[in-house]
């Protein structure tokens, strides 16, 4: 929360002599004078919370205005308030202010200021304020919140300033400031915080010094709290008021701290600083030649006369109260007499108890007025009372004058009356009345009333009536459905409590308690069984209970809500049987189970039966087949009987089938029946489930997870050539049977698919070479051989079908021949003994152990005669070009050729015929191979190939090239020494390597280490220049030779060494004539015609070259731009710039670039016309406004 107000350095009274002390009662605090500080006064103010000197009889009363006057803070003068009224009237930003409100302490007030966002480009800022400049920003906390919201719809800002748990030293003038730019508006408003009502007990206006526990949130702050606390009311002597401030005044420092501890003052600090202010010595005033004593006194209704005296009559004085300056009235009378200035207040009251002060010119004296309001008296004392419960009491007294603030208290603590409190206080005059209505036991105390001046105190004893049970509860005996009514009478008209089985009864909406005047009834709608029990009322405030008995009966029912239809139940074989079967009724009803007239009894049989309070039980411990049929059930109890027939059907897993059968076997398939079981086990079969595994293996694999509806399956993705059995299952309601015997065991095979590839090899006038390649599929079962058979064109009528051969020709078999009497393993057969000029079809067939495969058939019939097809050489691409390869690799050459029958090959070397013993050759039908083991240099050359079949001819060529690494150079010799620097040259070597030479490595070595270091890398000429030597060394140089292979083995070096003399040639730089950089200007980027937008900077670019550097001008319509405003010109690297600020339509024209330096002139322009948009036209030049509208152009 805010602190108090500061006050100014010169607002302080100055020190003047105290009448001496006289002693006076202590009084006690009056109504609304209790004030709690806000937080810790500054030096400033505890200097100025306390006047210089007191009157007599003031004491701690003085003390308490002094404090309640800090909590009010400084008011606005009235020609302040006037211009605020004046501004508020001109408010341009505030669309709701906040209003002046009040509170009580302890309670919450909310100040709510609104703003309008249309003009508003940013949330505006604003500032709350207390006084004239506390600024409340820094005070947020748990009594001071501040709160901002928008909303976005109506665009309004929202400030709030809530004050939470008021207090008497927030009350005081408030302001509330919001700034916008160049905006500004503020408005003043007040806050009025009102104290409960009641007095407290007299207490010593120095507790309020004491200061809060350390470390805690309101740690430093003085404590007034403590006036406002309750505390117990006792008789106190009427002992003299002592002055601590004289005290302090007069005595030793030595002494400060034991009349601290004497009476109670902890802020010993606060008040010495206080004490060494009324010590100091007033400046003297040029204005007053007498001012104000620090302190006045004044009994309530009193009258109280101020006189100052002026060094000059001519001044004009003015009189302030709180800030306020006070006008003449009936109530203040102003007086002139002489130099003295004299003010009178009539008949003072307790709002007159603040600050005054008088003004004189620039200066200013101020005083305390403190007004005393006369003790209020007890004069008729309370008397003791004797009351029963219920009945209303009045406690009376009377006090020495009317309508006097007085205060309850109930063994020491305050009664505070409120809407919600039992107590409430009643004044005819001087009589004060305590009312308390339905007085209970809990008011038994002792009550005491208090005034300023006096005190009285009674006990109240409160009892209770003897109880008299006019009606007493009785027992009852209920069906089960119906209302249960508990009713009792008593002689008094009191509440009491329902309890069942020592259980709180709670209502709900079928209980009910009711209670009319001394009847009291418990309703119980749709009794259960759970509703008996014993019931006890018991009247509150005595030891009386009435008790009573509840018994709810029912007829038996058994409860087959969870049974199929036909109250069939169904169990498994094997497994147990617990049936439970609810029933009800009360008392619990006995059942009797029985089959076929044969009952079961309860005990420890497989068979028995189970009872329970609220079911029945019948148990087949092991369920067999046997046990199917029908069971009864029999309820009997005192309220009647019932009975029930049951079905049980026991169901088992089927019979295992009988073993299936294999009837049909693929490459990875087959094909199984079976016949369905004998015995389904009491519920239809659901379906099967197929196993199988491999003969010599003991793993069922099982074959299908979604049952088999059928008797027949088809067992897939098995291996070729295994041995597999399979079994069935049956599978019904219940469960899965047993598997059935193994199937005998099989192996799943398949013939290969057709050979592929069939053609024809070779053909002569007696025999036909056909080729094929092997099957794609070949199976588990291998691979045996071929059979290869023909037949002869004409031997019967073929069918041809297509093209592929695929079954081209469909002939009887006997019309095939077999070519081959034993199965051969290769791709390849010869039919030999065919007649010439003879057409024959051939087919091949693949064998394997399930059989023959599918024929492949040669898709036309084959002429039984020799074919001459011409030789044809097909050199690989690679060989096109010369083939290089190195020393020492191998050298593997295929060539292929074409040509029937076999052709003649010869091969030459440069024309000669080729040393078989260096060079491999090797032919074939198809090609022929060349092949070098390790090459040489000598088996470089010219390879010819010739292919010949008969008369026909066919020649090829193929370039190898062997190389190796290059020799030295020849000859190494030093040119020219000069410097840091050696010219060499070199003749190349005699060997190239038969390769040509790709470059030369220069390697330099010290005479004195003779390291070699290379210099010069892949260089391609034969003479170098080495520089950067060290000057006085002698260095050796030697060259090696690179060709495709490497460097040379060796390198040639010189044979001569170089000696880089310290005494070198003087080297000349060469003279260059200084190159002429001057340049005409030239624009290289020229203007543009332009448009703009009025309202929106434009700009004009260019660029331009020229040395020296150009002057640049801008030009409009002819005329030079120079010192205007609107424009701004830039250059930079050449990149010329004219912005136009906001231009407008008379800112269009033509614009001209003028460049000048001293070699030439050159000129460029472009022209800018700007566009004027009003409401969506869209026009160059003048601007056009639409009808009924009128508007200024600005220039």
């Amino acid at each position: 929360m805010p602190e108090p107000t500061k006050k100014e350095e010169n607002e302080v009274p100055a020190p003047a002599p105290a009448p001496a002390p006289a002693p006076a009662p202590a009084l006690a605090p009056e109504p609304n004078k209790g004030k709690e500080a806000g937080t810790t006064p500054t030096k400033d103010e505890e200097e100025a919370s306390t006047p210089s000197a007191l009157p007599p009889g003031v004491g701690s009363r003085a003390l308490e205005r002094k404090d309640s006057e800090w909590s009010l803070g400084e008011s606005p003068a009235a020609e302040e308030q006037d211009k605020q009224n004046a501004n508020s009237q001109l408010s341009t930003l505030f669309v709701e202010k906040p209003q002046t409100g009040s509170v009580k302490v302890g309670e919450n007030i909310t100040f709510i200021a609104k703003v309008k966002a249309e003009d508003l480009l940013r949330k505006p800022t604003i500032k709350w304020f207390k006084g004239k400049w506390m600024d409340l920003a820094s005070k947020a906390g748990k009594h001071l919140q501040l709160k901002e919201t928008f909303e976005r719809q109506t665009r309004m800002y929202t400030f709030e300033m809530q004050i939470i748990k008021a207090k008497e030293n927030y009350a005081g003038n408030y302001r509330c400031e919001v700034t916008y730019k160049d905006k500004f508006d503020s408005c003043t408003f007040d806050l009025e915080v009102h104290e409960s009502t009641g007095t407290t007990p007299n207490i010593d206006i120095r507790s309020a010094f004491k200061r809060s526990g350390e470390g805690q949130e309101d740690a430093g702050e003085l404590d007034f709290s403590g006036l406002l606390k309750r505390r117990e009311v006792k008789p106190q002597e009427e002992e003299p008021e002592v002055d601590v401030w004289e005290l302090l005044k007069n005595a030793n420092p030595n002494e400060y701290e034991k009349i601290a501890f004497q009476y109670g003052i902890t802020d010993l600090r606060g008040m010495l600083r206080r004490l060494k202010r009324m010590r100091r010595v007033e400046k003297k005033s040029a204005a007053f030649a007498k001012i104000l004593d620090p302190a006045y006194q004044v009994d309530k209704g009193g009258r109280v006369r101020f006189v100052v005296e002026l060094a000059d009559p001519k001044l004009e004085v003015k009189w302030y109260k709180n800030g306020q300056e006070i006008r003449p009235s009936t109530k203040y009378i102003f007086e002139h007499k002489g130099c003295e200035r004299i003010m009178f207040i009539n008949n003072c009251a307790l709002t007159d108890d603040s600050e005054y002060y008088v003004t004189a010119g620039d200066e200013k004296c101020s005083t305390e007025l403190f007004v005393r309001e006369p003790p209020i008296m007890v004069t008729k004392q309370l008397e003791d009372i004797n009351a029963y419960c219920g009945e209303r009491v009045e406690l009376e007294c009377e006090v020495s004058e009317d309508d006097a603030n007085v205060k309850w208290f109930k063994n020491g603590e305050e009664i505070i009356p409120g809407p919600k409190s039992r107590y409430r206080i009643k004044v005819e005059g001087k009589k004060h009345i305590l009312i308390i209505e339905g007085a209970t036991k809990a008011d038994s105390a002792e009550y005491s009333v208090m005034t300023t001046g006096g005190q009285s105190s009674a006990k109240l004893s409160v009892d209770l009536k003897p109880l008299k049970i006019l009606t007493p509860l009785t027992d009852q005996t209920v069906n089960l459905g119906k209302e249960i009514c508990l009713k009792c009478e008593i002689s008094e008209n009191i509440s009491g409590k329902w309890t069942k089985n020592g259980l709180p009864v709670q209502e709900s909406d079928r209980l009910k308690v009711i209670h009319k005047g001394r009847i009291h009834k418990l309703v119980i709608a749709n009794a259960l069984t759970e509703d008996e029990g014993d019931y006890v009322f018991a009247p509150d405030a005595y030891s009386v209970t009435l008790p009573a008995k509840v018994h709810v009966v029912d007829p038996p029912k058994i409860i087959l809500d969870g049974l199929d239809a036909d109250n069939t139940v169904t169990v498994i074989a094997g497994s147990k049987l617990r049936l439970e079967i609810p029933v009800t009724g009360e008392p619990p009803p006995k059942a009797l189970w029985s089959r076929a007239d044969k009952a079961i009894m309860e005990g420890s049989g497989r068979i028995r039966a189970e009872s329970y309070p609220d079911s029945s039980t019948l148990v087949i411990d092991v369920a067999e087949r046997d046990d199917s049929g029908v069971y009864h059930i029999n309820l009997k109890n005192e309220a009647g009987e019932a009975h029930a027939s049951i079905k049980i059907k026991v169901v088992d897993i089927p019979d295992p089938p009988v073993a299936p059968n294999v009837t049909d076997v693929g490459d990875d398939w087959c094909i199984m029946n079976w016949e369905p079981p004998v015995y389904d086990g009491g519920s239809p079969i659901l379906g099967y489930f197929i196993e199988r595994k491999k003969k010599q293996s003991s793993r069922w694999m099982r074959l299908n997870f979604d049952l088999c509806k059928e008797t027949t399956f088809e067992p897939k993705k098995m291996i070729e050539g295994v041995a597999y059995e399979v079994r069935i299952f049956a599978v019904n309601a219940v469960g899965i049977s047993k598997p059935s015997m193994p199937s005998k065991p099989f192996v799943p095979l398949a013939v290969t698919s057709p050979p592929t590839l069939l053609a024809v090899d070779s053909v002569t006038d007696t025999t036909v070479t056909m080729k094929w390649r092997p099957p794609d599929q070949i199976g588990a079962a291998g691979l045996d051989g071929y059979v290869l058979e023909y037949c002869f064109e004409g031997s019967t009528s073929a069918k041809q079908s297509d093209e592929n051969g695929e079954a081209a020709y469909d002939l009887p078999a006997e019309d095939w021949i077999v070519a081959n009497t034993d199965l051969i393993d290769k791709t390849k057969f010869t039919i030999t003994g065919l007649p010439t000029d003879a057409k024959i079809f051939v087919r091949v067939k693949a064998v394997n152990a399930a059989g023959a495969s599918e024929p492949k058939y040669y898709s036309q019939p084959i002429l039984v005669k020799e074919i001459i097809e011409p030789p044809k050489i097909r050199i690989p691409r690679h060989l096109k070009q010369t083939y290089i390869r190195r020393v020492g690799e191998a050298v593997n050459l295929v060539i292929p050729f074409q040509g029937k029958p076999r052709p003649e090959l010869t091969w030459k070397k440069d024309g000669a015929e080729i040393d078989k013993n260096q060079i491999n050759i090797r032919n074939s039908e198809t090609d022929t191979i060349i092949f070098i083991r390790k090459a040489e240099r000598s088996h470089s050359g010219k390879y010819d190939l010739q292919v010949k079949v008969e008369k026909f001819v066919e020649t090829a060529s193929i370039d190898i090239q062997i190389v190796d690494r290059p020799g030295p150079p020849q000859l190494v010799k030093i040119e020219d020494v000069w410097g840091e620097n050696v010219a060499l040259s070199w003749i190349p070597p005699k060997d190239d390597g038969n390769a040509a030479i790709t470059g030369y490595t220069i390697q330099k070595a010290d005479k004195k280490s003779m390291e070699w270091f290379t210099v010069i890398e892949h260089y391609h000429r034969t003479n170098a220049t080495i520089t950067e030597l060290v000057i006085g060394n002698e260095y050796y140089f030697r060259v090696f030779a690179e060709n495709m292979c490497g460097l040379s083995e060796d390198a040639t070096m010189t044979k001569e060494s170089a000696v880089i003399a310290k005494d070198g040639k003087i080297y000349k730089n060469p003279v260059y004539e200084d190159f002429d950089f001057t340049e005409a200007p030239m624009f290289t980027q020229p203007l543009v015609n332009t448009y703009a937008v009025a309202g929106y900077n434009a700009t004009l670019n260019c660029s331009v070259r020229g040395n020296p550097k150009p002057k640049i001008t801008w030009m409009k319509n002819k005329v030079a731009i120079v010192d205007d405003p609107r424009y701004r010109m830039f250059s930079n690297q050449g990149v010329c710039t004219l912005e136009i600020r906001k231009p407008s339509p008379y800112d269009g024209g033509t614009y001209c670039c003028k460049a000048v330096n001293d070699l030439g002139t050159v000129e460029i322009e472009c022209k800018l016309e700007v566009k004027v948009i009003y409401q969506g036209l869209n026009t160059p030049g003048q601007p056009i406004f639409l009808e009924g509208q009128q508007q200024v152009l600005k220039l």
